[in-house]
């Protein structure tokens, strides 16, 4: 379960992001004001699929809590350090070295608590 309330955020993440550069990319020079300054961020399907992931991460990640302990169970969010870097990988980010070797430390951690 923790697994699937991990991918659920990395997802949301990534949709939060496409959400943010498409209205990075509409965005008037001179931009709107008052109300309809936030017409874009409740409107745009990307960042309402966003909040709906991280939505129903959190539901999941409640189930995790009812049968875990808190000291074992969140050091497993480390995971969606990995998940982030490969899946934005794949998406042509930028993974430099001292990044990767960042996340394959904190995997090393979460694998020393998972052990333990």
């Amino acid at each position: 379960m923790a697994v699937i309330s991990i991918i659920f955020s990395v997802a949301a993440q990534f949709a939060l992001k496409a959400g943010m550069t498409e209205i990075k990319a509409a965005a008037p020079s001179s931009g709107p004001h008052g109300i309809q300054m936030l017409l874009p961020f409740v409107t745009n399907k990307y960042l309402i699929t966003g909040f709906m992931l991280y939505g129903l991460g959190a539901i999941v990640w409640l189930g995790v809590l009812s049968k875990w302990d808190v000291s074992k169970a969140y050091p497993l969010v480390g995971l969606g350090f990995l998940l982030s870097a490969l899946v934005g990988f794949a998406l042509g980010e930028s993974v430099t070295l001292i990044r990767g070797l960042g996340v394959l430390m904190i995997i090393a951690g979460v694998l020393m608590v998972g052990m333990s």
